[in-house]
């Protein structure tokens, strides 16, 4: 029987493929940026609910913000081969399309706000307990990659 030789790749080849694998786990200081940003937002999520502020801003520029991050953070989950960064944006994306969506939503009640509210905390408390799991090096490209 006759196995399929493959074509060896070319060294410019192997250092995209190797570039684009991995985002944040080739450097801690990555995944202790994304825990302290993320454990901000949570901490501000949670202060509105404390303050009983639940008003969302729903202007054309929060709007195109929320917008423009959801194209980036889809961008990084598909570009990544890497489950732990899979995960990490894949919260924060989530949490993203919530946000846009309630800033559409103009007439939305205050109950459902300070749901979103708890709701969007927890994801953010989420993102930062993943951001943390990305800290330890990347391992070597096969071990990690999820098959789509």
């Amino acid at each position: 029987m006759d196995r399929q030789i493959e074509k060896p790749a070319t060294p410019a080849e192997t250092k995209r493929a190797d570039r684009s694998g991995h985002v944040m786990c080739r450097a801690t200081l990555w995944g202790i940026m994304g825990f302290l940003a993320c454990a901000y937002f949570a901490w501000i999520s949670f202060s509105h609910i404390l303050r009983n502020d639940y008003d969302w801003p729903h202007d054309a520029w929060t709007a195109a913000t929320y917008i423009v991050w959801v194209l980036v953070l889809a961008g990084l989950m598909f570009d990544t081969r890497c489950l732990r960064e899979r995960l990490f944006f894949g919260v924060l994306l989530v949490n993203f399309v919530i946000g846009f969506s309630l800033t559409l939503w103009r007439t939305v009640p205050s109950a459902q706000v300070r749901t979103a509210r708890i709701g969007t905390g927890a994801l953010w408390a989420l993102a930062a307990l993943v951001s943390l799991t990305t800290m330890g090096r990347a391992s070597s490209v096969g071990s990690e990659e999820t098959h789509a």
